[in-house]
C-alpha cells in the first residue's frame, strides 16, 4: 500500500465519524457557506507576472515538519502583501498537521481566493468546504473514478466553488470534465514522491485549451518557473519552499522581486 492509498483509508474512517458530528444540514448554517467567495481562477488570469497560489503546510508525509509552528495569522496576510494570487490552505490534520479551521481562519485573514487543498472523496467534504469559506476545491483525479470525479465537481459549482483537478499522467485527463476550471500538474508522484518537472511539462501539452494549467510541487526556483511558463503554466502552486523559512511571507515577497526582475531582463 502506497502512501496515497494510507491516506484515502484513513480518510475513510475519518469521514465515518466526523458525518455523526455534524450533518450536512448544519455545515449549511455555518456562517461561511452562503457568503460568495472570489474566482481563484479569475485572480491567476489577472495577475500573470506573479501567478502564486501560495500554501499554507506545517509537515507533509514526504518531509515530515516543514514549520510546525507556523501560525496563520503571520502568515497569511504576509502571503497577501507579497501579492500572490491565491492561498492554498492544507486541511488534512493526521498527515499534513491541517485542519478545517485552518481554513476557516484564512477565509477571516484574507480578501484572496482560497482552496481547500484535501483529499477529497465524498460530497460531504465538497459541502464542509463551502462552509469554512474555500474558493475552490481540489480533486485528486488519482482517487476518483471518472464519475465521482465528475460529481464532485459539478456539487462544487453549484455551490459556488471553482474546482483545480491534480493530474499526475495523461491517462488521468480523461477525468477533466466541464464542471472543471484549472488543472493541476503535480510535479511530484504521490505514489513515489519522485520530483520532475519535464513530466509535467510534457503532460501539460495534453490539455484542453481552455483549461487553466498550474504547476504544482517541486518548485523551489525562479528558474522553475520560467521553466515551466515557458512550457506553458498560468500558475504554480507552491508551499514547502515558502514554509520552510522561518517567515514564509518575506521569502516569497523575495522571490516575487527576482522573478519579476529575470521576466523583465528576458523581455
Amino acid at each position: 500500500m502506497n502512501i496515497l492509498d494510507k491516506i484515502v483509508a484513513h480518510k475513510k474512517e475519518e469521514l465515518k465519524a466526523i458525518k455523526q458530528k455534524v450533518s450536512v444540514k448544519e455545515l449549511e448554517y455555518y456562517r461561511h457557506f452562503s457568503i460568495p467567495v472570489p474566482s481563484l481562477k479569475q485572480s491567476l488570469t489577472d495577475n500573470p507576472d506573479f501567478p502564486v497560489i501560495a500554501e499554507f503546510k506545517r509537515r507533509s508525509p514526504s518531509k515530515g515538519d516543514i514549520n510546525a509552528d507556523a501560525k496563520l495569522k503571520d502568515v497569511i496576510p504576509d502571503y497577501q502583501k507579497a501579492g500572490v494570487a491565491g492561498i492554498s490552505v492544507l486541511t488534512d490534520h493526521h498527515f499534513f498537521g491541517g485542519s478545517s479551521e485552518d481554513l476557516s481562519s484564512a477565509r477571516d485573514l484574507t480578501s484572496l481566493p482560497v482552496i481547500r487543498k484535501e483529499f477529497i472523496i465524498d460530497p460531504y467534504q465538497v459541502y464542509e468546504a463551502r462552509a469554512i469559506g474555500a474558493s475552490a476545491i481540489l480533486l485528486i483525479a488519482a482517487i476518483l473514478e471518472k464519475e465521482q470525479a465528475r460529481d464532485l465537481a459539478a456539487l462544487a459549482n453549484y455551490l459556488g466553488m471553482e474546482v483545480l483537478m491534480e493530474l499526475h499522467d495523461e491517462q488521468e485527463t480523461e477525468k477533466i470534465n466541464t464542471y472543471v476550471d484549472m488543472v493541476g500538474i503535480n510535479n511530484r508522484n504521490l505514489k513515489t514522491f519522485e520530483v520532475n518537472l519535464e513530466h509535467a511539462a510534457r503532460l501539460a501539452s495534453s490539455l484542453p485549451e481552455d483549461i487553466l494549467p498550474i504547476a504544482e510541487s517541486g518548485i523551489h526556483s525562479t528558474g522553475d518557473i520560467l521553466f515551466l511558463k515557458d512550457a506553458g503554466f498560468r500558475g504554480f502552486l507552491m508551499g514547502e519552499y515558502f514554509m520552510k523559512h522561518k517567515n514564509p511571507g518575506q521569502a516569497c515577497m523575495k522571490l516575487k522581486k527576482e522573478l519579476i526582475q529575470k521576466q523583465l531582463n528576458r523581455a
